[in-house]
C-alpha cells in the first residue's frame, strides 16, 4: 500500500471509531507500530486533529468531513452492484479493496443518502465456485507488462505449455477471460483462468510491439466478426 493510501486509509479508521487504540489500527493497516505513531505524528503535523497517545490510544478531536458525494439513485445503486460484484467474483485483493472503497463511499455520502445505500435491495450472490485461482498474479504480470509461463488445460483437457504476453483479463458474467499474445502460435489467443494449472511471472518485461497490442486484438475481433469491443 502506497504511504498516501495508507495515511487516507488511517484517517478512514479513526472517522469510523471514536476511540482506536494503537495495537488495532497496526493490526488494520499491517504497519508496525512504530511506522503507526510515525504515521500519527506526521498527520497531526499537517493538521490532522488527532488527539491521544502512544500506548494509549487516539481518536479524532472533531469529526473531519470531506465534501459530500452526490449520486442519484441510479449511480448510487450501479456503484454498490459493481463493487459487490467484484467482492463476489474478484480475486481475494479485489474483494478486499472493493469493501473499503465502500466504506470509503459509505462515510462520505450525505446522510439521506447514506440511508438509501444502506436500504438498496441488490444481491449478488455467491457461486458455489472458488475464487479463480491466479486472477491475482494475473493482474499483477498484466500491470506491469510481465511474460508468464503457465501450464494450461484446453476444452478436451489436454494439457499445453505457453509462454504469453498477458494484456488484459474479461469477465464474461461467470468465467475470467486471459487475453494474450501467444509464443508458442504467434497470435493472439484466449485462456479461461479456471484452466490454468500452474503459473510463474518470469520477471521478464514484453516490449511494446505494434500488432500484438490489446487494441490490435480488439481491431482484429472487429474486422474477423463484426464485434466493436469498449475499451472503456
Amino acid at each position: 500500500m502506497r504511504r498516501a493510501d495508507r495515511l487516507f486509509r488511517l484517517v478512514e479508521l479513526l472517522r469510523s471509531r471514536r476511540f482506536a487504540t494503537g495495537a488495532w489500527l497496526a493490526e488494520q493497516l499491517e504497519i508496525s507500530l512504530r511506522t503507526l505513531y510515525r504515521d500519527v505524528r506526521d498527520l497531526i503535523a499537517s493538521g490532522v486533529p488527532i488527539d491521544g497517545e502512544a500506548g494509549v490510544g487516539y481518536r479524532l478531536r472533531y469529526r473531519l468531513d470531506v465534501p459530500p458525494l452526490l449520486f442519484d439513485h441510479a449511480e448510487l445503486e450501479a456503484l454498490l452492484v459493481g463493487s459487490r460484484m467484484v467482492q463476489v467474483w474478484g480475486d481475494a485483493d479485489l474483494a478486499q479493496a472493493a469493501t473499503a472503497a465502500l466504506a470509503k463511499i459509505h462515510n462520505a455520502l450525505p446522510e439521506l443518502l447514506r440511508r438509501e445505500a444502506q436500504q438498496a435491495r441488490l444481491y449478488i450472490p455467491a457461486p458455489h465456485a472458488d475464487r479463480p485461482h491466479h486472477l491475482t498474479e494475473l493482474r499483477r504480470a498484466v500491470r506491469k507488462r510481465q511474460v508468464i509461463r503457465m501450464a494450461y488445460v484446453r476444452e478436451d483437457t489436454s494439457p499445453s505449455d505457453r509462454e504469453l504476453w498477458p494484456l488484459g483479463l474479461f469477465f464474461w458474467g461467470k468465467n475470467w477471460t486471459l487475453i494474450g499474445w501467444c509464443m508458442l502460435r504467434n497470435d493472439f489467443r484466449h485462456f479461461r483462468v479456471d484452466r490454468i494449472q500452474q503459473l510463474k511471472l518470469s520477471g521478464e518485461s514484453y516490449p511494446d510491439v505494434p500488432g500484438r497490442r490489446l487494441h490490435d486484438y480488439f481491431d482484429e475481433i472487429e474486422r474477423k466478426e463484426g464485434i466493436k469491443v469498449p475499451l472503456s
